[in-house]
């Protein structure tokens, strides 16, 4: 086995640098050239998605900057970081599909540079006076990224060996989602020196910062040759059920995540009255302990099984919304703050562990299926990578639900979010029983297939997906 070959333009003037071939699994191409590799592109593509998540996100802190003078009640705030969710939750079908289309590298400079678009749009309208369907129109163009990290989790998972994708992935996704708590800094930072009268200052800090993330994906990441678009896993992933199941999952992880993240400091606007400079000196927070566990949720569940700590993790989310729910109830600040607190840790954890059992239960049907070894892992990869397109987008979607449910409970009689935490608390219920009922529940015993025989004593064992 060969070290992967890396050809400068080796496919043409423009298309940039391409490694021929790529075979994570084989220890000793692992040891030799692998890893190194693999981590550097790791490093650049969380430095892009990071970028990414800060522009998807801006509307958490410009609506920050929107006080009376801008005539757009708190319903309408709300609906505002909704656009944005929405858009980003869209846009990563299509982004997922184009590594394999153009390389994980060209699209990475490509993907970076769109977020010029509405940072530069943003820039131009931000101010009184300004229609509410411009705001729509350019919160809906900082979705473009949300889709940044639904092209740069599949770049990453074609990159890792199985046995190291929980890390690799958490990693990533952490330190792309760091990029959430990061812009809410960098807007307390504004308004605290600045005033609430100056949201560009936040805008003009991020347009240089998006050209250094596409001119370091430009100069330090590759393309992979044999990352490509198979239709045929696409439609296997569809019809696959447990894309959907993890697809509810990841609405309950990542969807309370990027949701929460959106529509914190507007929550602490309305319902406790805190002023946009003490809004922002709290909002950042709870993103950012998120942030930085995710890697930890996805190296637990390499070591404990993906399934057991989601479903630990699904129990605690709902223990935390009911002191949030408290907390709402007797309108105690403090209350609040720790169980929201606790919200965000736990979805960072579940982010890390849900992702870890995508990858992990195509490859346990493989083995299923009588598969071994590169074939198994092979299969893995295909569906794995065909589904996280369409299992981050539904997840994201979880996001604007977790908005127009606060826009409907704020415009409720009781003017505050304790309606919406009863619904979360009822969602979070629903996706313990499904990791428990699909995952861990002890299958009755029965005849073993000649495929799984094939596949070695353990598959049986192994089909309850427990260990993913």
């Amino acid at each position: 086995m060969t070290g992967p070959t890396i050809t400068d333009a080796a496919r043409g003037a423009g298309k940039g640098r391409w490694i021929e071939q790529w075979d994570p699994e084989d220890p000793g191409f692992w040891e030799r050239t692998g890893r190194r590799t693999a981590r550097r592109n790791l490093l650049f593509s969380v430095l892009s998605e990071h970028i990414g998540f800060s522009i998807w996100t801006l509307w958490s802190v410009m609506v920050l900057f929107m006080g009376p003078e801008y005539g757009i009640d708190p319903a309408g705030k709300f609906f505002l970081i909704g656009m944005a969710t929405f858009v980003g939750a869209l846009v990563r079908i299509p982004y997922t599909f184009a590594v394999a289309r153009f390389g994980g590298r060209n699209w990475t400079v490509v993907s970076a540079l769109l977020l010029l678009l509405p940072t530069g749009a943003a820039y131009l309208v931000m101010e009184p006076g300004t229609s509410y369907t411009t705001f729509l129109a350019v919160a809906a163009l900082t979705g473009l990224g949300g889709g940044n990290f639904a092209s740069s989790m599949t770049n990453i998972n074609s990159f890792f060996p199985l046995r190291e994708k929980g890390w690799a992935l958490g990693l990533n996704a952490g330190g792309g989602n760091i990029g959430v708590p990061v812009v809410q800094l960098v807007g307390l930072l504004v308004i605290g020196t600045a005033g609430a009268a100056h949201p560009r200052i936040v805008l003009a800090v991020y347009l240089p910062l998006i050209v250094a993330a596409a001119l370091c994906a430009a100069l330090f990441m590759d393309n992979l040759a044999p990352v490509k678009n198979d239709t045929g896993a696409a439609r296997e992933a569809v019809r696959d059920r447990h894309t959907w199941i993890m697809a509810v999952l990841y609405i309950g992880t990542f969807g309370s995540f990027i949701g929460y993240s959106f529509a914190f400091g507007l929550v602490l606007q309305t319902q406790f009255g805190r002023t946009p400079l003490e809004a922002a000196s709290l909002t950042f927070l709870g993103p950012l302990l998120g942030s930085l566990v995710r890697p930890l949720g996805g190296r637990l569940a390499d070591r404990h099984g993906g399934a057991r700590i989601t479903l630990a993790n699904f129990a605690g989310m709902a223990a935390a919304t009911g002191v949030v729910i408290f907390a709402s109830v007797t309108e105690s600040l403090p209350v609040f703050l720790v169980g929201f607190t606790a919200l965000f840790l736990l979805s960072g954890i579940g982010n890390g562990s849900t992702y870890k059992m995508i990858p992990g239960i195509f490859q346990t049907k493989a083995l299923a299926r009588g598969m071994t070894g590169e074939a198994a892992a092979r299969y893995g990869r295909r569906l794995s990578g065909a589904s996280m397109g369409l299992i981050g987008a539904v997840g994201a979607l979880g996001g604007l639900g977790v908005n127009l449910a606060f826009r409907q409970s704020f415009q409720g009689a009781a003017g505050t979010g304790t309606a919406a935490f009863v619904a979360f608390l009822g969602f979070y219920a629903v996706c313990s029983a499904l990791t428990w009922a699909v995952y861990l529940r002890k299958q009755a015993a029965r005849p073993a297939t000649e495929a799984e025989t094939g596949a070695g004593a353990d598959v049986r064992r192994r089909l309850d997906y427990a260990e993913v």
